[in-house]
């Protein structure tokens, strides 16, 4: 068995090996940038050594330095965790050469399906039905674009070396072709060095399916039945849930075997899933293989009752697979769901910031992976995936209702999360009734559907912020006359609203929100929440001060309210000649040079923050009067990027 296991990883991930290999007496070593030296991760392991700066390139995309971290602290194995360089056929190679024992499958492995292109080749030589096509090794736009016709629209590019959505657009007509293949190929060579694309037949109203597969060094392989990753927003998975509800037992056992055989053919060893793409008749085809550890395993976890962690360290450890395929059942349903720091209400805009509060909600079939701590801080570094919250229960029904109780208990404060919007995606009937596919999600944010309206407070919110800033001088409002009135003006974003709180001796009894008074009957302020009765009503929500600010938690939806500060004039309007910096990232490219003429729309610059492209583009006619930033230049939120001298004529 592995005696010490370094995690050449972070966040969640690397957490959660960490857990598995104590329990096993694995001695665990983390790795950390500059920007995590103190992550949970790190002061879970057992060990941990600094492996560079904050950017990925310098840090956990640094090969070399993994490899220098495992001789330092005297580890036998590396477990790369899921992204940055578990897919590197390179890098297991020199975990090879380096006499390490790498958990995950041999670089041959790795390289055959790292490759789409080649992976889809491979496939259909081995009898697994694949997408219809292009994957040749001209890569000419040329010879793109007349293939995508060929095919015909709409069609996928994607990044011959990559996944996780990344490099990989949807095109509908043939002009659009050029900017999406430019876009693509830009981001596939900044997150995997390679800038080749394959095109692909989009399938419409598809699902997306995958199998778990696990193979041993001993000629066995099996699979752990399926997941449904249909809940997406730009290929990028949002939900998860195992069994599939959508998948029968003939067509469980038909894509089974097929995942098996995609394993056997590249002499795979250790866990890996296998993806597919699933029409409306029930026809699949192969996708891709993703020759690691997925993030939604903990699903097939749930209902297996297997640890797929402890399973990759016993076969990395030369041992059998733990059961047969007989052996192998599922028992209930499990759904995941990816809560973010990120804003839904903005784009989906990735978040970065100190968390104030963080209390998540476990037990009771519910199980929370999480990477960060109260007090900690999202940086915008890397992928904004705060945890993963999962729930099982007997039936779908039940689990879903399951998840959405405890991502409304799971409270976190400080930055905007997705949260909201996934408790309103759980309880959407499309997804209640089991039909989500591929592209809903797309088409509910294109039609701007109801799911996507940012919750707006209400006048009852307004007043359990009047009553919690009221409350927090707790017994300084006594009057011996009997009587105390307090205005509050509150503000949450653009809403203002004037409030009055009234005490009687001490006693809050009543407040008035935008001229209408309500009286209140009793109060009870807690440590992190406030809770009051109106008219026998209860209310209560989740609370905490900032500094002027009052963050309230109530129902799922998060609102920041403050005292504005009459000295202080409001904000200007955006000036249309200023082009700044939307959120902190990566300059990854600069459309104009000084002096050069813009029309509104055009790109000036590209910023990647959190695995998202920002393209920032000309508000007004003009010429570019100044460039500050260059490609490849990290930028801070609200830098300023370019000016534009507005076209006067």
């Amino acid at each position: 068995m592995i005696r010490s296991l370094l995690i050449a990883n972070r966040g969640e991930i690397a957490c959660r090996i960490i857990r598995t290999a104590r329990r096993m007496g694995v001695a665990t070593v983390a790795v950390y940038s500059d920007a995590d030296a103190n992550a949970p991760h790190v002061r879970l392991a057992d060990r941990a050594v600094r492996i560079g700066g904050p950017l990925p390139a310098d840090s956990y995309l640094n090969a070399g330095a993994i490899i220098e971290a495992t001789s330092a602290a005297g580890a036998d194995a590396v477990h790369p965790g899921y992204g940055f360089l578990s897919e590197n056929a390179a890098f297991a190679e020199a975990c090879v050469a380096a006499g390490l024992i790498f958990v995950g499958p041999p670089p041959t492995a790795i390289h055959a399906m790292g490759d789409k292109a080649r992976a889809k080749r491979l496939m259909s030589q081995a009898g697994v039905p694949v997408v219809p096509g292009y994957e040749g090794e001209d890569q000419s736009p040329q010879t793109l674009a007349r293939e995508a016709e060929r095919i015909g629209f709409p069609v996928l590019i994607k990044a011959a070396a990559g996944g996780g959505g990344r490099g990989m657009r949807r095109v509908d007509r043939a002009g659009d072709f050029a900017a999406a293949l430019e876009s693509a190929r830009r981001e596939a060579e900044n997150a995997f060095g390679d800038p080749s694309v394959l095109i692909e037949k989009l399938v419409i109203d598809a699902r997306h399916t995958e199998i778990q597969v696990f193979a041993d060094r001993h000629g066995n392989a099996i699979h752990l039945g399926e997941r449904d990753c249909s809940a997406q927003r730009r290929h990028q998975k949002i939900v998860e849930e195992a069994p599939s509800p959508f998948v029968t037992p003939a067509l469980r056992l038909a894509m089974g075997a097929d995942a098996v055989r995609a394993a056997r053919a590249v002499g795979y060893e250790g866990a890996g899933t296998v993806e597919f793409i699933v029409a409306q008749d029930g026809t699949y085809h192969f996708l891709e293989m993703n020759t690691r550890l997925q993030v939604e395993h903990p699903v097939t976890e749930m209902v297996t009752g297997l640890d797929l962690v402890e399973w990759q360290l016993r076969v990395a450890s030369g041992e059998a697979l733990p059961a047969t395929q007989d052996e192998v059942s599922l028992r209930g349903h499990a759904i995941e769901a990816r809560f973010y720091a990120e804003d839904p209400y903005d784009g989906f805009r990735p978040q970065s910031g100190q968390i104030l509060r963080w209390r998540p909600t476990e037990g009771h079939g519910v199980r929370v992976d999480a990477g960060v701590a109260e007090d900690g801080v999202v940086t915008p570094y890397y992928d904004p995936m705060i945890a993963k919250v999962i729930a099982h229960a007997p039936d779908r029904a039940q689990a879903i209702d399951r998840l959405v109780a405890a991502l409304h208990g799971s409270t976190l404060l400080g930055i905007a999360t997705n949260r909201r919007f996934l408790i309103d995606l759980l309880s959407a009937e499309a997804f209640r009734q089991g039909e989500m596919t591929t592209g809903l999600i797309d088409r509910w944010i294109g039609e701007g559907a109801a799911i996507l309206d940012a919750p707006q407070p209400a006048a009852f919110d307004f007043a359990i912020a009047a009553v919690a800033l009221a409350s927090r001088d707790g017994g300084s409002w006594f009057r011996s006359t009997g009587a105390a009135n307090c205005p509050i003006t509150l503000a949450c974003g653009t809403d203002r609203l004037e409030t009055e709180v009234r005490f009687e001796r001490g006693r809050l009894v009543g407040v008035t929100v935008g001229g209408e008074a309500v009286a209140i009957e009793a109060v009870r302020l807690g440590d992190d929440d406030i809770a009051f009765s109106v008219e026998g009503v209860s209310r209560r929500a989740g609370f905490l001060f900032d500094g002027r600010d009052v963050h309230l938690d109530r129902d799922g939806t998060v609102f920041i309210f403050h005292e504005p500060d009459p000295l202080v004039r409001p904000p200007a309007t955006k000036d249309p000649r200023r082009i700044v910096a939307p959120v902190s990232g990566v300059v990854r490219a600069v459309g104009v040079v000084a002096g050069q003429a813009v029309s509104v729309g055009d790109m000036i610059a590209m910023v990647e923050a959190m695995k998202m492209e920002n393209a920032l583009n000309a508000a007004i006619d003009g010429v570019v009067a100044a460039l500050h930033v260059a490609e490849g230049a990290q930028v801070a939120a609200g830098q300023l990027i370019a000016e534009i001298e507005p076209d006067h004529g």
